[in-house]
Formats: C-alpha cells, sequence, structure tokens
C-alpha cells in the first residue's frame, strides 16, 4: 500500500513468492485437475448430449411409447436435474467407483436432462421426461395433469400404449392392476418382473419394484411406479439415499441457513449501512465520483448474470409472465441494493485509510505511474491466485482426513442450466469486485476501529464473508467456513501488503481459474474457447488499462512498510 502523495510502485514480487506461486499451481493441477482428466479417460463418454437433441429424443419417446406423437402449439423446455441426495450419499461413503464401474450411471444416472413439455398458454406441464445427458437414452418419464388428450383416449387406441388396461374406473386400483399396468414398462426396460420384490408399504396409488441383486451400499436398486386414470402416471429406475443421510443433509442445511442469515447476512447489513455512514464522514478525504465506474459495472454484470442464471420460459400464459415479470423486478431490486453497497464501500474504505492511515490503498487512474501500478497487481495477482489454489487443495486435503468432508452435486448453480454456459465467469468479477470492497478495503478499517487491532479485523471480516459461503454443498458445513478463514486471511493480507487493485486481481484470477476449468471440462468447443479466454482475460485487463495509462517521466519512490 502506498502513502498518500507518494508516486505509485507496486511492491516486488520475491523470486521466493514466484516460486511458491508456481507450486501452488503444480498442487492444483495435480490433485484438482489431473483426477477430473484421467477419470473422464475411460469407456463412457462424458461429452453431454446438447439441450436441442434432448428435446428431439423427447419428442420420440412421447410420440412412440406416450401416445403424444403432436407438438404443435406447444413447447419443450429442457434443464439439467440431479439426485444430490443419492450423489452425496456416494461421495460421503466412498461409492462412486463402485457405482461407475458397475456401468449403474448409464442405466441409472444421478444426473439428467429433463424435459418438460408445455402446451402454449398453460402453466402446467403436459408430460416430462428424463434422459441420460451423455447418452440421451430415456430413463423415465411423467404425465402430467394435461395428459388425457384425444391421442390416448380417442381413436388412438390405448392397447397401443405400453401400459395401459381395459378396466373399468376404480378409486383405487388394486395390487394385480397396478402389476398388469407397470409389466409393459419393465419388459421396455429389459427387466424380468419375476426377478424383482414388491416393497410393501407404498403410496396406495403408486408401486414400488426391488432388486436385491443390485446394491450401492444400503441402497437397493428401486423401479417406481404411479397410477392414474389406469394407466402409469410415472416411472422412474435407480436408487434413493438412505434415510439418515437424508435427514443428517436436513439438519445441516438448516444449521447452514442459520449462519447464513446470523454470521453473514446480518453482519453484511450492518458493514452496508456503516459503509454509507462513513462515506459522508469522511468526504473530505475521498470523491463520491470515484466508485460510480465499478459500481455501475459490477451492476450491469449483476443483471446480465442474473438474466443467464433465470430458468427457460415454461409457457408464455398470463401467469407465466407476471411471475416473470416479478422474479425480474425483485433482481433488479437486489442488484441495485448489492452495487449500492460496493458504491460506498469503494467511498468510504477509501476515505478511511486515507484519513486514519494516511495510505493509498486504491490509487487514482491520474496518478503517476497508475498504468504501470495496475500491471503489476495484476502480475501478484496472478502469483497470489496460484499461492491460494494450492493452499485450497491442500486445505481439501487436510479436511477431507480430518472431518472427513464430502460434498454433492447443485442444479442450481450448474451452468448447464443456465441460458449461456459460457457466461459463467462473470460472476468471478463480481466476486472479486464486491467482496474485496466490502470486507477488506471497507471490512477491515471499519471494524479495527472497534478492535483496535488489524489482525482481528481480518479475522472477523474474514469470517463474515466465510460465513456467506456455507450453503454450498460441502458437508460438514463447518468445512467450508474453516477453508475460506484461511482462504480469507490471505486475502487480507494481499490487501494489505499490496492493495484493493492487486486484491481484487488475485480473487478474480482464483474464482476464474475455477469457472473456466468448469467450462473447459463440458468440452464443448464454445465452453473450452470461453474456459480459456476466462483464465486469461484478468491479464487482458491489466494489460489493456496499462497501455491506456502510459507511464510517465518520474523519480521511482521507494515500496511502503506494510501496515500488518
Amino acid at each position: 500500500m502506498n502513502s498518500v502523495g507518494q508516486p505509485l510502485q507496486q511492491r516486488p514480487l520475491s523470486t521466493r513468492l514466484i516460486l511458491a506461486g508456481i507450486i501452488g499451481l503444480i498442487v492444483f493441477i495435480m490433485f484438482q485437475i489431473a483426477p477430473q482428466l484421467l477419470g473422464d479417460s475411460g469407456d463412457s463418454d462424458t461429452t453431454p448430449i446438447s439441450k436441442n437433441e434432448a428435446r428431439e429424443q423427447a419428442a420420440a419417446f412421447a410420440a412412440q411409447q406416450l401416445g403424444h406423437p403432436d407438438s404443435t402449439g406447444e413447447e419443450w423446455a429442457v434443464s439439467y436435474r440431479t439426485d444430490s441426495s443419492f450423489y452425496g450419499y456416494m461421495s460421503r461413503e466412498k461409492l462412486l467407483d463402485q457405482y461407475s464401474k458397475a456401468k449403474l450411471d448409464q442405466r441409472y444416472p444421478f444426473d439428467v436432462f429433463h424435459a418438460v413439455l408445455y402446451a402454449s398458454g398453460e402453466v402446467n406441464p403436459i408430460l416430462s421426461v428424463d434422459l441420460n445427458m451423455y447418452t440421451g437414452k430415456v430413463v423415465g418419464f411423467s404425465r402430467g395433469e394435461g395428459t388425457s388428450s384425444s391421442a390416448e383416449t380417442g381413436n388412438h387406441s390405448n392397447s397401443a400404449l405400453p401400459g395401459t388396461v381395459s378396466t373399468a374406473s376404480e378409486p383405487e386400483l388394486s395390487l394385480e392392476q397396478k402389476k398388469e399396468l407397470a409389466r409393459p414398462w419393465l419388459q421396455l426396460w429389459e427387466v424380468n418382473p419375476a426377478k424383482l420384490q414388491i416393497q410393501p408399504g407404498t403410496d396406495p396409488d403408486g408401486l414400488v419394484y426391488t432388486d436385491s441383486s443390485v446394491k450401492i451400499g444400503e441402497s437397493q436398486l428401486q423401479y417406481k411406479f404411479k397410477f392414474q386414470q389406469e394407466q402409469v402416471a410415472y416411472f422412474r429406475a435407480g436408487f434413493t439415499a438412505p434415510a439418515w443421510h437424508t435427514s443428517y443433509v436436513e439438519d445441516q442445511t438448516a444449521l447452514a441457513r442459520w449462519l447464513t442469515g446470523v454470521g453473514y447476512g446480518v453482519p453484511t447489513l450492518a458493514l452496508g449501512i456503516l459503509a454509507l455512514i462513513y462515506s459522508i464522514l469522511r468526504r473530505g478525504h475521498t470523491s463520491f465520483k470515484r466508485g460510480i465506474f465499478l459500481s455501475s459495472a459490477h451492476f450491469v454484470i449483476m443483471m446480465v448474470s442474473t438474466y443467464n442464471m433465470l430458468p427457460e420460459a415454461s409457457g408464455d400464459s398470463l401467469e407465466s409472465r407476471i411471475t416473470s415479470l416479478v422474479m425480474l423486478i425483485f433482481y433488479i431490486f437486489y442488484s441495485l441494493l448489492m452495487s449500492l453497497m460496493l458504491y460506498f464501500s469503494l467511498v468510504g474504505g477509501n476515505g478511511l485509510w486515507r484519513k486514519e492511515e494516511g495510505l493509498n490503498p486504491w490509487p487514482r487512474a491520474k496518478e503517476p505511474g497508475y498504468g504501470r501500478y495496475v500491471l503489476d497487481s495484476m502480475r501478484a495477482g496472478y502469483v497470489w491466485a496460484f499461492i491460494l489454489l494450492g493452499v485450497q487443495t491442500l486445505m481439501f486435503i487436510i479436511l477431507s482426513y480430518t472431518l472427513h468432508n464430502w460434498s454433492t452435486t447443485d442444479a442450481s448453480q450448474s451452468p448447464y442450466n443456465m441460458r449461456y454456459a459460457w457466461l459463467l465467469p462473470i460472476v468471478a468479477w463480481l466476486a472479486g469486485l464486491s467482496e474485496e470492497a466490502v470486507y477488506r478495503l471497507f471490512g477491515i478499517r471499519m471494524v479495527k476501529k472497534i478492535v483496535r487491532s488489524t489482525f482481528l479485523a481480518s479475522l472477523i471480516t474474514t469470517l463474515i464473508w466465510a460465513f456467506g459461503h456455507t450453503l454450498y454443498p460441502i458437508y460438514p458445513i463447518s468445512s467450508r467456513p474453516i477453508e475460506l478463514t484461511v482462504i480469507g486471511l490471505l486475502f487480507s493480507y494481499i490487501f494489505l501488503r499490496y492493495g484493493f487493485i492487486a486484491a481484487m486481481f488475485s480473487h478474480v484470477v482464483f474464482d476464474s481459474i475455477l469457472m473456466g476449468a468448469t467450462l473447459i471440462f463440458m468440452k464443448e468447443s464454445v465452453n473450452v474457447g470461453a474456459g480459456i479466454v476466462t483464465i486469461v482475460l484478468p491479464f487482458i485487463v491489466g494489460y489493456i488499462v496499462y497501455r491506456f495509462n502510459p507511464p510517465r517521466k518520474m523519480e521511482p519512490a521507494e515500496p511502503v512498510s506494510p501496515i500488518a
């Protein structure tokens, strides 16, 4: 961090620090990248089909097997779904290799493309089809409320549909009727009903077969049916996590929500209010013009990210349009609130450091040496991002042996559910801007006014930031705050030693590498290209700033001693 009034000069990177960055990158590649690359080298194809292919496969199945050949005036909405409970159980009990080696992921996948058919102007689905997202093979289906169409009840004979019988309408089907309805579908799935057992105590409108010869841990293979209007309304084959595992996850999630609200939400709101107050109190040592560009860019990026994560339209009815409009208004308001918090954190944090420490944590573009300073900050950001990736990898290893932590899938955060997966990495810039401004630039100096210790201030703001990540699907939820406390303290050190711009670059590069790798592993050419661009984009941005702010003739200044 430079003193106010001094010509800008970033602290030089030592050979030892650069070596640490190289080692960190090697550790990250060895333990996080290489296992995924080697895991994808098997016989099975891990390149997902496109959503258009999923629509075509679902429409073909609906026409051939569900008696729904006409899709005029209708639309298929495709989303990614995952059985996070069962995957989490396998991850926790180290059963994933067994599941994969037995090729059970081919016939009974936990990851599927969920294709839903809507009639024009309707909200409720007509039917849905689940497909293996890598092979396109249908693995389940469900008929919605609007399935009593002419295609199924008119001259197109019901006897042509698998799973239908000509019986009189009754309040409740007998077990024999259910078995008769289920038999054609089991045969279609190449399963012999005689080798299955009926699970007792199931839903009166359902039937569950189990196959005791196929097990993953405590989970037996199940074939689940539900019936409506004397036909199979739902069918799905697969595994279910044990009840004790599901209960554990529910308890952990409830605790995570509490920590997020109390440990993150309330303190962050308090920091936002204090940022507004101290922006006014320290207005003589800062400028209200300086945060406008970054906070405006943050708002635009946040709105683009929000639009990208909104689900695809499910019909064009008035109800769905109103729902979409309400969601859009809410996200606009939320994005505006977050961008305002960023703005006042930039203004207030800059004023606090200049007034009370006499330091310059966030230099102006007009200051001599600014372009070179940004370029050097970008370089420091990459080196420290490599170190952080190595530290995070080591933390994962340590926590796996001490807390036996494990993770699971999350469809709500998946790029497969985004309109454009290649836009995923823009979130890295949101985090790098807002979190470093709120919790480092403003937070550390604000909390230091109360605790009178830079380390304690860094620790407190880091804990607040860490508690905001407890809802990620990593268990036990205590492992995430522990990992991020270490990472957050390193971000604090980077800020205190190199300034806000270097801390921002290190955060952006750190997240960009992780998200870029996610896109590259999706294998589609567009996503692979976007992943590579994502990783080098911080370098491009830093270099552009440098080129637009050429160095001026000046005497070099001695770097300022760290304040921590």
